[in-house]
């Protein structure tokens, strides 16, 4: 049942033709945003493109009675994030909500992983974070010294893998760490101009998914809950997204089927000060000291 937390907002959702994006778009429309679809319509893989699936979500918001419009640009190129942000202001004159979603994979051992497969994957998720967010940060920045401080609100997407790490994907990990940084400092710069930023570590069944851990993201039997339903992880998305969540940012949430937490990222454990220079062997013995007395990591995902 909608509760309009969203009415008079408008957001934007990159990678929103399918899985986690889509789930996001319809739930803030039918929570009274209005939503431009953004998706380049690639492949899991990120090769081809067609403008079809950003255009099949924004009729689907269309025919259930909201209001959307479709971006079909590459947002991790500075016209492409400068479009999508423009495309907000242009359709509907404002823009409050920007959630950064947009991705792809391929996966390999590091020994097996090529340069170009490295840059491919950071570039979407990371570089396709960073620009879109530039961009809607210059528009708030405007508006706050001209008087007109938005109520604004960013939710970037990270990951487990970007969490803890997962074997076979050293160059999707590596960028949703960084997109854990990007949060962290967007956070603290933005705050002076009314946005806010955090960001979500989901687990749900996509294309990207569904595949790589395709034993735990296969769907229940009927009448069952579907735990790993993209859905699942989009109300999280709504609330963070809307003005009912101020005060919140700078803060990670892990989230999948009924399950949200509060990711508390890391922090000091056991130190030594000797106060002086350590010898490598001191240094050694310390550090297996500390070691002893410290938590001990989670576990990889995929290591065995």
């Amino acid at each position: 049942m909608s509760t309009g937390i969203c009415t008079g907002r408008v957001a934007v959702v990159t990678g929103a033709g399918r899985g986690l994006g889509r789930a996001h778009a319809l739930a803030l429309a039918a929570e009274g945003a209005k939503v431009v679809v953004n998706d380049l319509g690639v492949g899991l893989d990120g090769t081809g493109g067609a403008a079809g699936p950003a255009q099949q979500v924004a009729e689907e918001i269309r025919a259930l009675g909201g209001e959307a419009v479709a971006h079909g640009g590459d947002i991790a190129t500075t016209d492409g994030a400068a479009s999508l942000i423009a495309t907000a202001l242009e359709a509907f004159g404002r823009l409050d909500t920007l959630v950064n979603n947009a991705g792809f994979l391929r996966d390999r051992m590091l020994v097996n992983l090529d340069e170009d497969e490295w840059d491919a994957v950071v570039r979407v998720h990371l570089k396709g974070h960073f620009l879109p967010l530039k961009h809607a940060a210059a528009h708030w920045r405007t508006e706050a010294k001209t008087g007109r401080t938005p109520a604004a609100r960013v939710v970037n997407t990270s990951s487990g893998a970007g969490l803890l790490g997962s074997v076979g994907q050293g160059n999707y990990s590596a960028a949703k760490a960084g997109i854990v940084g990007l949060t962290l400092v967007a956070a603290a710069e933005l705050a002076r101009y009314g946005v806010q930023v955090n960001a979500i570590a989901p687990a749900a069944r996509t294309r990207m998914t569904e595949q790589t851990f395709a034993g735990t993201m296969a769907a229940p039997e009927e009448g069952g809950f579907d735990a790993m339903a993209p859905e699942n992880v989009s109300p999280l998305v709504v609330w963070l997204g809307s003005a009912a969540s101020a005060g919140v940012t700078g803060r990670v949430f892990e989230t999948e089927a009924g399950r949200i937490t509060v990711m508390e990222g890391w922090r000091p454990g056991p130190t030594a000060d000797k106060g002086a220079r350590w010898t490598p062997a001191e240094a050694g013995e310390t550090a297996l000291k500390l070691l002893a007395d410290a938590e001990p990591p989670q576990r990889v995902y995929g290591a065995r």
